[in-house]
């Protein structure tokens, strides 16, 4: 390709130039918002928000930056191994996966490094402007329109390819149905979630954890006023960053006093940081109203030249801390089809269904669990009840056995497809270990 655009330059779209610096001579990031020295543009509310980087996530971030993980360790980061990384379920702590991994570290500060990185590659700049349209002729996208420094004047930016990663708030359908083209069908489950983060000063205190969650399970119903969910990671400038999270009325507030509240009520290591560190920065709340997924595989007719990546996809309930992981995959997924050899002035199908493979697993992981929320009220699959009953036996298994916790957690880390807690083998080992107990 001669040019490739990409309409965002938030973490999908930062990937994005990544995988198509490979492939174009030219990759033009457009991104409006001039994002500050902290990577928090105003486009983006949630990026001060405790977000998690899964396993798989880590291993695609690493397979398209080598050696970034050092970089990020050396910018203060955490790495956790074994031990220090800490699942609760209904206040038990899980039996430990002892070569798991994951990484503490604030969003703004691994966009930050992965941005310095796209940065450096030859061929790849950035545009400031906002994307108003897209410019397609003989059946394909050739470019976008925008405009930029505050002035309503349109430009056009010619390309052979264009990237959607615009976010949540993507404009992508309205585009395509006023160029002539049928939307994405929408597929929607309100969550009404609420979470909040602060950062707390760290010292001495708990020197073998960098990653502690806390979420409900089967033996209080899933209710977080019963099972306090939260999180703490150690991240950068020796700091712990904490969320807590909540559902409908049970939602956090920005009061820093109820906040450390909540805190003691939740798992150990939450309570020794609300009682042995001070705090560092207010209280950030986010209100994620539903999860979302745009079904590209479903349309018959779509313009070539076109892709979209990230949460212009899906985003799914922010709880399980699948939305940067999701990116990663589906910036493989992009390479992958462009290395298959399909032409990119061709509609990306085989993109898509790449992706859909990936997005599908991850609805299909977080729905399930959302369903036992009392105040979501579907749409419920089919043969619901025995998913749920066969899903919180798994649950209560994983707390206490070894081998099918590390199942559960490749499945949580996106490492392995949710099928593999329905595979003969683990569902054997569950009825044994529950008939045992």
């Amino acid at each position: 390709m001669r040019r490739a655009v990409v309409v965002g330059g938030s973490f999908g779209g930062l990937l994005a130039a990544r995988v198509l610096a490979d492939f174009a001579e030219d990759v033009v990031v457009l991104e409006p918002d001039a994002l500050d020295v902290e990577g928090a543009g105003p486009g983006a509310p949630h990026r001060r928000q405790l977000h998690a980087l899964l396993a798989m996530g880590h291993r695609q971030l690493e397979r398209w930056f080598p050696q970034i993980t050092d970089d990020l360790l050396s910018g203060g980061a955490r790495l956790g191994t074994g031990a220090a990384i800490q699942f609760y379920v209904d206040g038990t702590l899980k039996a430990p996966v002892h070569d798991a991994q994951m990484i503490g570290t604030t969003r703004t500060f691994l966009e930050r490094v992965v941005r310095q990185r796209v940065r450096s590659l030859p061929g790849v700049r950035s545009v400031a402007g906002r994307a108003t349209g897209l410019i397609v002729r003989e059946g394909r996208v050739q470019g976008v329109r925008f405009t930029a420094g505050g002035n309503e004047a349109e430009h056009e930016l010619d390309a052979d390819f264009v990237v959607d990663a615009m976010g949540r708030s993507s404009r992508l359908g309205a585009w395509l149905e006023h160029a002539g083209w049928p939307a994405p069908a929408l597929d929607r489950m309100r969550v009404d979630l609420g979470y909040a983060t602060a950062s707390f000063h760290r010292g001495s205190e708990l020197p073998g954890t960098v990653i502690a969650h806390s979420s409900p399970g089967p033996s209080t119903n899933y209710q977080p006023a019963l099972s306090e969910p939260g999180a703490l990671v150690a991240v950068e400038d020796d700091r712990w960053a904490v969320v807590i999270a909540g559902y409908a009325d049970y939602r956090p507030t920005r009061d820093p006093v109820a906040f450390l509240a909540r805190m003691r009520r939740c798992v150990s290591p939450l309570q020794e940081v609300a009682l042995k560190c001070e705090l560092a920065s207010g209280v950030e709340t986010f209100h994620f109203r539903e999860s979302q997924r745009r079904e590209f595989t479903r349309l018959t007719r779509f313009p070539g030249g076109l892709v979209a990546l990230g949460d212009a996809v899906a985003t799914v309930n922010p709880i399980y801390g699948q939305g940067l992981t999701l990116a990663t995959l589906q910036a493989s997924s992009l390479a992958a089809h462009l290395r298959s050899g399909a032409s990119p002035h061709e509609p990306a199908r085989g993109y898509f269904r790449r992706v859909a493979v990936v997005v599908d697993a991850a609805w299909q992981l977080c729905t399930t669990a959302d369903l036992a929320q009392p105040h979501i009220t579907g749409p419920y699959p089919c043969g619901y009840p025995v998913l749920r009953w066969a899903a919180d036996r798994i649950t209560e298994a994983s707390v206490t056995d070894p081998e099918i916790n590390r199942t559960y957690m490749d499945v949580v880390n996106m490492v392995r497809h949710p099928r593999a807690l329905t595979h003969p083998r683990t569902l054997l080992r569950t009825a044994r270990h529950l008939l045992t107990r």
